[in-house]
């Protein structure tokens, strides 16, 4: 018997979501889903900029019918730092409040997530970086997201900067799944142009990235594959287009299978150097994303061919059609970095202030951190940097 655990055992894998409630006026549950999450206080974090697109006063509206009382906590920069959470922490444990609730993008969720973690095991958010060092259960979270990129409504990673070493820290634990996501693309639609481009090109990276993972499973590529259609069909729509509401539920629903992708089959390289790029530069996730994604594809080609062909054939007809189909797997990289100049953020590293110093620096960094575990092909520290050098 235990040989047979053994030999099968490579083969079992978990697949976690939280409960999921999906559709224009979702937000509306928001207030009932806390209350019967066991909650009698919540701790409501968001950011300055959902408050005045006017998403948390109506928050708040639902919350106060579930008769529920709240606090709010919205000192949150768009690259959540370490002292933001450990002030969340103390306002948090203050409080009185029993679970969080998040309205607002990735910044708000992921901090919302560390504030949890701490507040319940104590310690340094250094104590937690890595997998699956959470030992003691988190109270209860609902997220409804403002964005359509980062997936943290669905995932077990809480990103946040360490300021001293000027880095992110991925901090992956199923403890860190909420117990439920709101989706409501009714929220998407007070977006920036350049935000939306940016988060939809996050989602196309979690997709991308979570398909050719070394963890990736029938279950996640169902996933990710579904999430590379979507936003190929309609993310230059949501990003020219902001109050389409179709394009932007398509791309809640992108976002949310990215997320779901990615938070079952982790990520890569690509994701293992954006964040150090990020800690040290405080530049948008996606737009870094879109910066780096199509060399490190170039790089991970050799290992995952087929798998690119499949990701060519997802991105639809014009891709199909642009080469013979010995090409197909070099068009799938082509298409991502067409996409994104189409949406305005075809630059490079140095553009955003990327000095070549840094390189090496960063590139000691991207190895320590967990993404790059399940990225399909081995990249020792000359490989990341020979990559961080062609986006430069």
């Amino acid at each position: 018997m235990n040989d047979f655990c053994k030999e099968t055992s490579v083969n079992i894998r978990k697949f976690v979501t939280p409960e999921i409630i999906f559709g224009q006026g979702a937000l509306s549950q928001i207030g009932e889903s806390a209350a019967r999450s066991g909650a009698s206080k919540v701790f409501v974090v968001t950011d300055r900029g959902v408050m005045e697109a006017g998403w948390v006063d109506q928050a708040l509206h639902y919350l106060r019918a579930a008769g529920l009382d709240f606090e709010i906590f919205s000192d949150i920069t768009s690259n959540p730092k370490d002292f933001e959470v450990a002030e969340g922490v103390s306002h948090y444990l203050r409080s009185g409040c029993d679970a969080l609730v998040v309205v607002g993008g990735g910044s708000p969720a992921d901090t919302a997530k560390a504030i949890a973690m701490l507040a319940t095991n104590g310690g340094t958010l250094r104590d937690f970086e890595g997998i699956n060092k959470i030992h003691l259960p988190l109270p209860p979270m609902v997220i409804a997201p403002t964005t359509a990129g980062t997936g943290s409504e669905v995932s077990q990673f809480a990103i946040i900067v360490d300021h001293q070493r000027r880095l992110k820290m991925s901090i992956i634990s199923k403890s860190l799944i909420p117990d439920i996501a709101i989706i409501d693309p009714e929220l998407l639609t007070t977006k920036s142009p350049r935000l939306a481009a940016a988060t939809g090109m996050d989602a196309l990276s979690h997709a991308i990235e979570s398909y050719v993972s070394l963890a990736a499973t029938p279950l996640t590529d169902i996933h990710a594959l579904n999430a590379i259609r979507l936003i190929f069909g309609y993310l230059h729509r949501c990003v020219f287009h902001r109050q389409d509401l179709e394009a932007n539920t398509h791309m809640a629903m992108a976002s949310l299978n990215a997320g779901i992708a990615f938070s079952n089959a982790i990520l890569g390289a690509g994701h293992a150097m954006t964040h150090q790029v990020d800690g040290l530069l405080d530049t948008h996730h996606g737009e870094t994303n879109a910066m780096l994604l199509p060399h490190v594809m170039e790089f991970n080609l050799p290992a995952c061919r087929a798998k690119y062909e499949e990701i060519a054939r997802a991105m639809g007809p014009e891709v199909l059609a642009a080469g013979p189909p010995e090409t197909l797997a070099e068009r799938a990289i082509n298409a991502v970095r067409q996409l994104a100049c189409d949406i305005r953020l075809g630059r490079n590293l140095s553009a955003v202030g990327l000095q070549a110093e840094s390189l090496r620096t960063l590139s000691r960094n991207a190895l320590n951190d967990a993404c790059l575990v399940t990225n399909p092909r081995h990249a020792d520290l000359v490989d990341i940097q020979r990559i961080f050098e062609k986006a430069f």
